[in-house]
């Protein structure tokens, strides 16, 4: 054969190697819009029985016909690695829209877009330069010549609306208790005694934050899981732990929106000790609350709930959603805030200010024990998870509709194919199945 042949094939024969490494196909994704039209929605999905530990880079596309388009993603690792994504732009109701990913040859690393910053005290989120939240870890004491029995830590301040206005307020005049997004409870009873984590100059109890199990950023979301505790103070002058709480807080990209961000809020509770915890009846205390920025007064804001209530009668109704929108030094803004239908006493009743309380500023929860006590009993998990959604302009009870839609029921991602990649750069776990993989489940 004469040697230019020869050369050839060997140059067929790597060019077609480097062809392959280049885009390793290895799973196929199938995402079903389902019966409800869908909008920059956050999807995920679970990839078989593999733990992907090398530092390989990875590629995922969108097909459509004979071309592919590149999509922002991130793997989440772990016992079963997850993929992350954002189905761009407006997907109608009973569309399907198919998503390969490829393991590629290592590239340049680039900065993550969702970015979580440590500022010695407090846990920045960030999409690129603009700002979601922050996430307050170290102990913040009140304004000088207010008692210091109000220092908290663990609680969010502020959170940001896209057009850069703040939302949230801390220690405001006359309730200093009040710490932008918390979460204690009210009216408990503890070893025979009655507790009240959330009224701090009660001197009965607080809530403290404790460690991050884990901090992550990414092309897709950027988060933390933070655990906290709820501290009794004993008679005695000694405390005891009576509740572990984890926060898990994920901010995501905004996908082709530049006028709304989501970030999920997830609580999971449980007994500290082999003493139960019972939340008593009450008309408010626990769940997500949110006291709002100074700026929104009962003139200059306006309260609208799933149910078509607003701030003069939406209190102690229940909610999907609750929308709390009004004027900013840098334009109109808003808050939209979901529960998930499946926390505890769902669609969960709302504590809401009424218009004529304190200078007609707002401060408003959902307050699952409002119309019924809720037992925690010592072995169990208790999870509550809130979807919040912020905004420059305004939102129409039809998109605030939609939003808890796609919240409540996440498109369904199939993978329709998955092969393993190179066992060299994977753990294997063998004998047992993938976990479920619809929608955006943790």
């Amino acid at each position: 054969m004469p040697f230019f042949r020869v050369l050839s094939l060997l140059f067929g024969c790597f060019f077609s190697s480097m062809q392959v490494l280049e885009a390793q196909v290895i799973a196929r994704m199938v995402v079903q819009a389902g019966t409800f039209a869908r909008d920059n929605s956050v999807v995920s999905c679970a990839l078989g029985e593999y733990s992907i530990t090398s530092a390989a880079s990875w590629k995922l596309e969108e097909v459509r016909g004979n071309k592919r388009i590149a999509v922002p993603m991130q793997i989440e690792p772990g016992r079963f690695p997850r993929i992350w994504w954002v189905l761009t732009g407006k997907t109608p109701v009973g569309v399907q829209r198919v998503f390969e990913l490829s393991k590629v040859p290592a590239g340049v690393t680039t900065l993550p877009v969702m970015r979580v910053t440590d500022r010695h005290g407090n846990l920045l989120l960030e999409e690129g330069s603009r700002q979601i939240l922050q996430y307050n870890y170290n102990t913040v004491y009140p304004p000088p010549g207010v008692d210091t029995m109000y220092k908290r830590s663990g609680f969010i301040h502020p959170v940001w609306a896209p057009n850069g206005a703040v939302l949230t307020n801390i220690f405001p005049e006359g309730h200093y208790h009040h710490m932008g997004i918390w979460n204690p409870w009210t009216h408990t009873s503890f070893e025979g005694r009655v507790v009240d984590f959330w009224n701090l100059q009660k001197k009965e109890g607080t809530v403290r934050f404790t460690g991050f199990l884990s901090k992550t950023q990414g092309n897709v979301w950027g988060g933390f899981k933070a655990r906290q505790e709820h501290v009794v103070f004993e008679m005695n002058g000694r405390e005891k732990t009576a509740l572990d709480e984890v926060w898990d807080v994920r901010a995501y990209t905004a996908g082709t929106h530049d006028s709304r961000r989501i970030w999920d809020f997830v609580s999971t509770i449980s007994c500290a000790t082999d003493s139960a915890l019972l939340l008593l009846q009450y008309r408010y205390g626990g769940g997500l609350c949110f006291r709002a920025t100074a700026a929104w007064t009962s003139s200059t804001s306006q309260v609208l709930t799933s149910e078509g209530k607003n701030r003069k009668d939406a209190d102690s109704t229940r909610a999907r959603w609750v929308k709390i929108s009004g004027s900013t030094g840098k334009g109109h803004a808003g808050i939209l805030i979901m529960n998930s239908p499946d926390n505890y006493n769902s669609p969960q009743p709302l504590r809401v200010w009424p218009e004529n309380a304190e200078r007609g500023e707002l401060m408003l929860n959902y307050s699952p024990t409002k119309m019924a006590s809720w037992l925690l009993t010592y072995g169990h998990e208790y999870t509550q998870k809130y979807r919040i959604m912020v905004f420059k302009g305004d939102l129409t009870a039809g998109e605030a509709e939609a939003a808890w839609q796609d919240f409540a029921h996440p498109p369904i991602v199939i993978l329709s194919s998955y092969t393993p990649p190179d066992p060299q750069n994977v753990q294997g776990l063998k004998g047992e199945a993938a976990p479920g993989i619809p929608g955006t489940g943790r």
